[in-house]
C-alpha cells in the first residue's frame, strides 16, 4: 500500500499533505512555490510510493467554482500526462483555509507563525486529505 497525497493548489503556493503508507494518518508535508510543483512531485515520487492524489476543488458558499479552477484543470492535465499511473481525485475544499487559520490561532503559535501563508496552505492540504480519508471509510 502506498501513500495518498493531497494538494491545495494555489497560484503562488501549493500546500501538500500525505498519509502514512497504511493510509491512516494525514500529515502536512510541505508548501511549494507552484512554479516548482512538478519538480517537487517528480522527486517525491522517486522516493515514495503514492497511490492517489487528491486535489482540492475550490468552491464558494453557493457551490460556485472559484476562478483558480482553470489553473487547477491545467495542472491536473499536466499531472496526468507526466504521471499517468497515479489517479487524481477531487474533493470540495470549502472552508479549509478558514479551518486551518482557526486551528493555527488556537495552537499557541506566535502572531508571525499564525500569519504564515505557507503554514495555512500546508494545513489546508492536511484538512483536505483528512476529509478524503473520512469519506473513503464511509
Amino acid at each position: 500500500m502506498g501513500q495518498i497525497m493531497a494538494i491545495d493548489y494555489g497560484k503562488k503556493r501549493t500546500g501538500i499533505a500525505v498519509t502514512d503508507d497504511m493510509q491512516i494518518i494525514a500529515s502536512g508535508l510541505d508548501t511549494v512555490e507552484t512554479t516548482r510543483l512538478f519538480d517537487f512531485l517528480a522527486k517525491y515520487f522517486t522516493e515514495n510510493i503514492v497511490e492517489t492524489i487528491v486535489v482540492g476543488l475550490p468552491t464558494d458558499l453557493r457551490g460556485n467554482i472559484s476562478e483558480v479552477e482553470t489553473d487547477i484543470q491545467k495542472f491536473i492535465e499536466g499531472f496526468k500526462n507526466k504521471f499517468p499511473q497515479i489517479p487524481v481525485e477531487r474533493l470540495d475544499e470549502r472552508f479549509t483555509s478558514k479551518m486551518a487559520s482557526m486551528f493555527i490561532s488556537q495552537s499557541g503559535k506566535s502572531r508571525k507563525e499564525r500569519q504564515s501563508k505557507e503554514l495555512i496552505d500546508k494545513l489546508s492540504a492536511t484538512i483536505i486529505l483528512q476529509n478524503f480519508l473520512e469519506n473513503k471509510q464511509r
